[in-house]
Parts: structure tokens; C-alpha cells; sequence
């Protein structure tokens, strides 16, 4: 039910293109998942959300539980179903929140207890919680429970968390019931190698469909990111997808495919699309500046999105100065289009065998401003 193929290898780094299969169909890696919090990706219909190349998709556990409750979604007919969504399905167990919500929340060895974003409730959310909650969603993908402590924190609560996070994962599968879902657990760490290498010895142990890096890109710089990546080859199995959480910077994308890394997530493309925010191949373009209010040309003349094909950056920038709702959907629509885009030349690059020299090349193109800088570090 779940496999995940190695199709090719890249002769110079750890960079990889495979394709990982589930029951709600295959999606090819490396693979960037659009951020769907709440069972939806913001202002898109799920046509529009397929329109842009994404193959699978990410929603979250803790903001699910929250609103509308996991029983409702169940009723509804899950996260697919709520979503519209007919491909494959991620949750992230709410850890994330654990880091982000650390004002609303009460840690201890059983798990975590916050206090509601909505409405000031409590919300208790064990392991075994975290997993009950993901199977009601019904996600193909579903996610240990895990501690991700702040970068800044000293040694030892980052040695508490990585202990926890082992505990925590073991209990995740001992309450796990339902065999269509594949249960991933987490690396954390910090930018320690050492306690790194020891979190990887202790998930790795338990044998799962796959295994995420977690604790990054919350603070540490790329090339404290960069120095913990350059390590994974040697500490997750080969035959097994690699999951980098919450990273979504194509400089860092590239980085990390080129130490072996098959999945990422990143809430930047849809969130800076909402604030007028474009990635193109030739660099960002920021839609507000005056620069753009004549400007008849499309977005990227590379682009197949109905932002590139039908509307000017002029006329883009004009919905967001006058604040129609239709200039952050075209934005969004475009960057998940790039983004898919981004990663099937990835995968392409990768398979002829490229993906070096062409790293270098994105790179040039993608930070006009940073010409030069070496992807890898």
C-alpha cells in the first residue's frame, strides 16, 4: 500500500527522484506540499489547488481539533473530503504548535495541554490523542507527536525534547489502528549533531513507511540548517522517503534535495502571495512597488497559471491597491504553480543527471541581487 521507488540517483550529491505510493494515489519526489491548515488552502477551490501541478497536500492536526473537532471532519467525510481534495494527504500531529503556541501551552512528559486560539479552552493533545485525532482526519500521511524546542534553547532542554520526542513516537504507534495510513515520526535536535545523530538512532529503530527532519527553519540560519542536512544520508535508510518540515526557501529547497531530502512544506508561497509577493525564474517580484503599475507584461512568460496567461503585473498590482480579493487568489494560484514547476525541473534535473550545474543556474536566477552563491553552502 505504501512504497516508496527510487528511480534515480544523482551521481555528485545525495539528490534523489522517487516516487512515493498510497492509497489515495503516488506523488512524485522531491515533492513540495502546499499548506492546507484548516482543510483548506486559502481562496483556492480544489480545482484551482490541482491546477497548479501540487500532488499532494498538507492539512494540520491541532487547528482541526480546534475547529471544527475531529468528529465533524470524520462526519463530513474527512480532510479529502472537506478539502475536495482526491490525491494524497498529510497531517502534521500539531508539534509544530508546541513550538509556535509556546505562550498558550503547558508541556510535560504525557503530552501537551493548550489553551485554544479560538476561544481560551483547554486542549489536551497526548501521543496517543495526536494519533486518534489523524485517523478520524483520514490523511494518508499522519505524524508522530513531537517536542520542537526554540533554536536558542540550551542543550539540555533540546536533549529533553529529542528523549521526548523518541518516547512520544513509540507511543504514537503503539496507538496507531489503522493500517491505510503511514505514520512518520521525527528527528529533532536542534543544530546539535550529536543529539541529532541520537534522535535519528532512536526513531529509526522503530521501522516506519518514513521519517521527517523536524526543529529547523525556526531561527538558525541556512547554514546551521545546511550542517545538520549535510548529516542525513548517513542516518535514515535509503529506502525510505525524507521528510524536511517547514521549509519552503528555494535556495534551501535545493540545498536540501542535494543531501537527500524528498519532501518539504512551507506556508511562504501562499502566504506571501497573499501579500502581493511573486516568485518567478528571473526572482521575486513585489507587486506594491510602483515600479509595476504600468506594467503590461505577465508575471513569468514561462508560467502556465491563469495570473501569467490573463493578467499584467500592472493589473495585479492594481487588485491589491484597491484591495479586491482576486489579486491575493491569482498570486497564490501562480506561486503554487511555480512551486510545482520548481520541483518537477528538480526531479527532471536530477534524472539527466544536471541537477548541479543547474542548481548553480536557479540560483543565479532566482536571487538576482546574490549572484554567485553556491546552493550547497
Amino acid at each position: 500500500m505504501f512504497e516508496f521507488e527510487l528511480l534515480h540517483r544523482d551521481i555528485a550529491s545525495a539528490a534523489r527522484a522517487g516516487r512515493f505510493n498510497t492509497p489515495h494515489g503516488s506523488f512524485d519526489t522531491p515533492t513540495f506540499m502546499p499548506v492546507g491548515t484548516c482543510a483548506t488552502v486559502k481562496g483556492l477551490t480544489c480545482e484551482q489547488l490541482a491546477a497548479t501541478g501540487s500532488q499532494i497536500v498538507l492539512a494540520n492536526t491541532y487547528h482541526l481539533l480546534v475547529r471544527p473537532g475531529p468528529q465533524v471532519v470524520r462526519r463530513l467525510g474527512g480532510v479529502h473530503a472537506m478539502l475536495g481534495w482526491r490525491g494524497p494527504m498529510l497531517t502534521d500531529s500539531g508539534g509544530y504548535q508546541v513550538f509556535s503556541l509556546a505562550e498558550l501551552r503547558r508541556l510535560s512528559d504525557e503530552g501537551v495541554t493548550f489553551r485554544s486560539h479560538v476561544d481560551g479552552s483547554a486542549v489536551e493533545l497526548t501521543p496517543q490523542r495526536a494519533i486518534e485525532v489523524q485517523e478520524a482526519l483520514g490523511a494518508d500521511i499522519i505524524m508522530q507527536l513531537d517536542e520542537c524546542p526554540p533554536h536558542e534553547a540550551p542543550r539540555a532542554a533540546i536533549a529533553e525534547a529529542v528523549e521526548r520526542s523518541a518516547v512520544w513516537a513509540r507511543r504514537c504507534l503503539a496507538a496507531k489502528m489503522r493500517d491505510d495510513q503511514a505514520l512518520f515520526a521525527i528527528q529533532q535536535g536542534g543544530v546539535d549533531l550529536e543529539l541529532r545523530a541520537q534522535s535519528a538512532r532512536q526513531i529509526v529503530e522503530l521501522d516506519l513507511p518514513g521519517y521527517a527532519i523536524g526543529g529547523l527553519s525556526v531561527g538558525e540560519g541556512h547554514e546551521a540548517m545546511l550542517s545538520v542536512l549535510r548529516t542525513i544520508e548517513g542516518q535514515f535508510p535509503r529506502a525510505k522517503p525524507r521528510y524536511l518540515m517547514g521549509v519552503g526557501e528555494p535556495r534551501d529547497i535545493l540545498a536540501a534535495v542535494a543531501c537527500g531530502v524528498d519532501m518539504f512544506d512551507c506556508v511562504l508561497p501562499t502566504r506571501n502571495g497573499r501579500n502581493a509577493f511573486a516568485y518567478t525564474w528571473s526572482g521575486p517580484l513585489r507587486l506594491r512597488n510602483a515600479a509595476h503599475a504600468s506594467d503590461t507584461r505577465p508575471l513569468d512568460e514561462s508560467c502556465p497559471c491563469p495570473a501569467c496567461r490573463n493578467y499584467s503585473r500592472g493589473t495585479i498590482r492594481h487588485l491589491f491597491m484597491a484591495q479586491e480579493m482576486l489579486g491575493p487568489i491569482l498570486l497564490t494560484v501562480h506561486n503554487l504553480t511555480f512551486f510545482a514547476q520548481f520541483m518537477r525541473a528538480i526531479r527532471e534535473a536530477i534524472a539527466q543527471g544536471s541537477f548541479g550545474r543547474q542548481s548553480r543556474e536557479w540560483i543565479e536566477k532566482l536571487y538576482p541581487a546574490d549572484k554567485g552563491a553556491d546552493p550547497n553552502g
